[in-house]
């Protein structure tokens, strides 16, 4: 549940929000905005490719109830994360800004990230529940 409200031009706070965040929102609006926008969209890619996947593909067909199932998907995961940072290794290195095949590097940044949570997630017991 969100502790946040927003309006057009005001953000709005439960009483349960935490200091720092009211402080921070206020210090730099537009980074918090932008980080509140990019989470957004990662949640909305990530239920996109989970409607087109499912949640096998992470659990690579298991039911992530034993350890070694777990460690199977996290590393199904991690293998993913590796390829978007050598991908992004790469092109940082070669000095070119966006990447072959139509994905620029702020594709697979966000891929990273999105791996991370659901490789959080997976670890929480939360995976395809």
């Amino acid at each position: 549940m969100s502790n946040i409200k927003e309006s057009k031009n005001k953000v709005e706070y439960s009483e349960h929000i935490h200091p720092i965040v009211k402080q921070m929102e206020k210090e730099w609006p537009e980074m918090t905005a932008e980080f509140r926008r990019l989470q957004q969209e990662q949640y909305e890619l990530f239920l996109k490719k989970q409607h087109d996947y499912g949640p096998g593909n992470i659990s690579v067909g298991t039911q992530l109830q034993t350890d070694e199932e777990v460690h199977l998907s996290l590393t199904g995961l991690w293998f993913r994360m590796n390829d978007k940072i050598q991908r992004l290794k790469t092109l940082l290195m070669s000095g070119r800004d966006n990447a072959v095949q139509g994905e620029p590097m702020e594709d697979a940044y966000l891929d990273v990230s999105n791996y991370g949570i659901m490789a959080t997630i997976v670890k929480n017991g939360k995976w395809g529940k």
